[in-house]
């Protein structure tokens, strides 16, 4: 009984110390929107994609990849097909202006239009 007890100790104690280091390279990242290549996101992308690795276009709108704190309305990225410029926007960014997740930018044809409408304008 006293094996079985160590080893759960040791089992949580690892659990803690990796949940711990996780949480401190999230502070040293952001969400940013409209940057990813398909299949490259990270978990939690928008409608019409499920999770990491779901997003179907280059630089899709509606997900987002985790970018070093400051860097992702600096990100370079090509323009798009009609010659308009592509900028990265952050969460905090969406959410200060009650925006939906994620930029009208680049979005999977399928995506119904109420919801696209709920999207970040792409005024940049």
């Amino acid at each position: 009984m006293k094996n079985s007890t160590t080893i759960l100790a040791a089992s949580v104690a690892t659990a803690l110390s990796m949940a711990g280091g996780a949480a401190q390279a999230d502070a040293h990242q952001e969400k940013c929107y409209g940057v990813a290549l398909a299949g490259e996101n990270n978990c939690a992308a928008g409608p019409g994609t499920t999770c990491a690795g779901t997003s179907v276009l280059d630089y899709q709108g509606n997900a987002w990849s985790l970018v070093p704190t400051g860097t992702c309305e600096s990100i370079e990225l090509p323009a798009a097909a009609d010659g308009s410029m592509r900028r990265g926007v952050t969460a905090a960014t969406l959410e200060a202006g009650g925006y939906g997740p994620g930029i009208n930018r680049d979005l999977p044809p399928t995506l119904a239009a109420e919801i696209s409408a709920t999207y970040m304008p792409t005024m940049m």
